[in-house]
């Protein structure tokens, strides 16, 4: 049973990863299980990563559904690319149930540590416009699709920042084409992860409700505010690595120790 302290604090959090994703397109859901296991104090890592999965999968779906209106969708590579991550996210989700809760949350901050270095890189790069899936670039946008789902299914990630550099390394298509093509997977990988762990009970669904929730409402003001902090989205950005590798260094801190 979830408390109404449980409840107030899974609402808030889903708010946060929910404005983060909508103000600075990405970085939330990284934040999602840290603040399931340290604020709302689920004290299952196991149940944190697939109910987080649920919100995951849930707010790349409602953003994918604006990109695909704007059709910066390149749906002939987010396609293959999401079905052979799928395979990879079974397979890393059912890895992930049998490792030691905390030494998967220790494993869990090295990754959010690679995931602060890559929000701090500059993908300044323009790519090739009008890209589509060939025989050159199938073999990559399957090998990368599936590594990357293998990855999000083990930590019950997103992995947004690690689809949106292999899509653009498979295709060498446009960052903001790579950015709206990555919702595709990150959608399917938070889908499969998350059906992965409920096949094992180890989903709260009514924390999962509240924490979609607030990722709704905190999305629509953070959209909201990204238009108007525009010209500071990129030290934004900044500090929400920072956040995430302070976050990743108190994780270490704490599960150093399972090992």
């Amino acid at each position: 049973m979830i408390s109404i302290t449980q409840g107030a604090l899974g609402l808030a959090s889903g708010a946060l990863v929910g404005f983060s994703l909508g103000l600075i397109g990405g970085g939330g859901s990284i934040l999602a299980v840290p603040l399931m296991v340290y604020v709302v104090g689920v004290s299952e890592p196991h149940v944190a990563i697939g109910t987080s999965a649920i919100a995951v999968a849930a707010n790349a779906a409602i953003n994918l559904s604006n990109h695909a209106r704007g059709g910066t969708v390149v749906w002939s590579c987010a396609l293959p690319f999401a079905a052979a991550g799928i395979i990879g996210a079974s397979v890393g989700s059912t890895l992930g149930k049998m490792v030691d809760g905390q030494k998967l949350l220790a494993l869990f901050a090295l990754v959010m540590l690679v995931i602060a270095a890559l929000m701090l890189k500059n993908r300044a790069r323009v790519g090739v416009p009008d890209v589509t899936m060939n025989r050159s670039n199938l073999p990559a946008i399957l090998g990368l699709g599936l590594a990357t789902g293998t990855v999000s299914g083990f930590f019950g990630i997103g992995g947004g920042f690690l689809i949106v550099p292999a899509l653009m390394l498979a295709t060498s298509m446009p960052i903001l084409n790579a950015v709206s093509s990555s919702l595709v997977a990150v959608t399917a990988f938070g889908l499969t992860t998350a059906a992965n762990y409920a096949w094992s009970g180890l989903v709260s669904w009514g924390l999962a409700a509240l924490f979609v929730a607030g990722g709704i409402v905190g999305g629509l003001i953070g959209t909201r505010s990204a238009k108007s902090l525009s010209e500071r989205r990129g030290a934004l950005n900044i500090v929400f690595a920072i956040v995430i590798i302070a976050v990743a260094i108190y994780m270490l801190l704490r599960n150093l120790s399972s090992f």
